[in-house]
């Protein structure tokens, strides 16, 4: 889940670029040697090399690599020279290589010369991204049969019944049931709300903090709940707020978590924002319900919370996995050492709480979701908040190219992306103050 990375263009296009890796454990640094269009498997190159290596964080990486001496090709040639190699056998016959190093962008052609190749040790460390196939149910039928395949897998339980009655999930907060009700009543008023608000003293402290906020600018003091949500915030805001709130509640993230990675709360925030900024600027005739896009940001990366706790004892060797991979969508890594993905078990879970259809639809689909706009709505919405996130180095995963056809699909124009990007940029300080009053009312920093 770290940040990601931009894959340099290569001077061959039909040959793919070969990812230059840092590497270290308390013995020291390695260098590691694998294409760019394949997933380094970590089981691999920790069996080949006997040490339990791990990927140098994203900021080492880049101001070791960015040296003035290895701006130089004496300096690069010492480089390659200064550390052990450990190669994908697939480039045991290459004599001459084009190597990148993602976080610092510096690329160079290296000889790989008999000498080196007789101190290198090779080993197949690259597994291609066709032997690690994302799902493509549209429907959590699919999901149900491959999370309970994963936990069997994984774990010494076995699925005998329901999922949600054998997995030990602590259950939603009766709070966050009412609020789920409040939502699905066409008839639900403020005073609803209001009550249920102030049954939890947490949400209530968030509400007046959220509506104290800079980034709302309410004219004078906010006094009582009854205000906030009436005068500043709005009803679908706070429902929304209220869920994402409980739902944080239930789950911890542990400690060892891909170095590098976005806080949760920060990159939900900023998710749930920008969809909302976008959803707002699409032609009425194709607006999606702001609350449901608004919904779906904030929940969008929840079953990330979810493997954590499935997955306790595997859940470090994954972060190792994200941190090696950090070119490659989350997911894919997840479907490699897991064999599920937090969009499956997030979808899957958010259904069984009864949230918003729409909601968990998008969030199963987001991955899959294509320029071509073959998708539902919010799962595309999701998908170009991704990708303008992750540009602004605001979200996990690999950047990728903007296609027009992603916002053209929602009928939105580049100008009106870029207004809502600008808006997401001058409003940053009062979206990170925002983000500390829901991290310090979670469960889930």
């Amino acid at each position: 889940m770290t940040v990601g990375v931009q894959i340099p263009a290569c001077d061959d296009p039909e040959k793919p670029c070969v990812r230059l890796v840092l590497m270290h454990d308390a013995e020291g640094k390695v260098l590691v040697l694998v294409p760019s269009n394949v997933l380094l498997n970590m089981a691999t190159l920790w069996s080949l090399s006997g040490r339990k290596l791990r990927t140098a964080r994203g900021e080492d990486a880049q101001r070791f690599f960015s040296q003035n001496g290895l701006q130089t090709e004496q300096g690069q040639q010492r480089l390659m020279e200064s550390f052990p190699l450990l190669v994908d056998g697939s480039l045991q016959a290459q004599d001459d290589i084009e190597l990148c190093e993602l976080n610092s962008g510096l690329c160079f052609r290296w000889r790989f010369s008999s000498a080196a190749r007789q101190q290198a040790q090779f080993g197949e460390l690259g597994v291609a991204l066709a032997n690690i196939p994302l799902q493509t149910a549209s429907d959590g039928a699919q999901d149900v049969v491959a999370i309970t395949r994963a936990v069997e897998r994984f774990t010494a339980l076995r699925i005998q019944q329901r999922l949600e009655d054998t997995l030990g999930l602590p259950a939603l907060a009766p709070t966050a049931q009412k609020i789920i009700m409040l939502r699905s009543d066409p008839d639900a008023e403020v005073s609803d709300l209001v009550k249920v608000v102030r049954l939890d003293p947490s949400i209530s402290a968030q509400v007046m903090s959220w509506s104290a906020s800079p980034y709302y600018a309410a004219p004078g003091e906010v006094n009582s709940i009854e205000d906030a949500i009436i005068r500043v915030l709005g009803f679908d805001l706070v429902v929304n707020l209220a869920l994402g709130i409980s739902m944080g509640q239930v789950l911890n993230l542990p400690e060892d978590t891909p170095r590098g990675s976005m806080p949760y709360w920060k990159q939900s925030v900023y998710t749930a924002t920008l969809c909302e900024l976008l959803a707002r600027r699409t032609p009425v005739d194709k607006r999606p319900k702001i609350g449901i896009a608004y919904l779906s940001g904030l929940l969008n990366n929840f079953g990330y919370l979810v493997l954590a706790h499935l997955f306790q004892p595997q859940f470090s060797i994954l972060s190792r996995y994200i941190e090696a991979n950090p070119h490659l969508e989350p997911q894919r890594v997840e479907q490699h050492v897991l064999r599920v993905t937090r969009d499956q078990v997030g979808g899957w879970l958010l259904d069984s709480w009864n949230l918003p259809e729409e909601v968990s639809s998008a969030i199963r689909q987001q991955q899959l979701a294509s320029p071509g706009g073959e998708a539902e709505v919010y799962a595309r919405l999701l998908r170009l908040t991704q990708v303008l996130l992750r540009k602004e180095g605001l979200a996990d995963g690999p950047v990728q190219a903007l296609e027009p056809a992603l916002y053209q699909s929602l009928g939105l124009e580049l100008d009106s992306v870029e207004a809502a990007m600008d808006t997401l940029r001058e409003r940053r300080e009062d979206l990170d103050s925002l983000t500390q009053t829901l991290s310090s009312g979670s469960r889930v920093a």
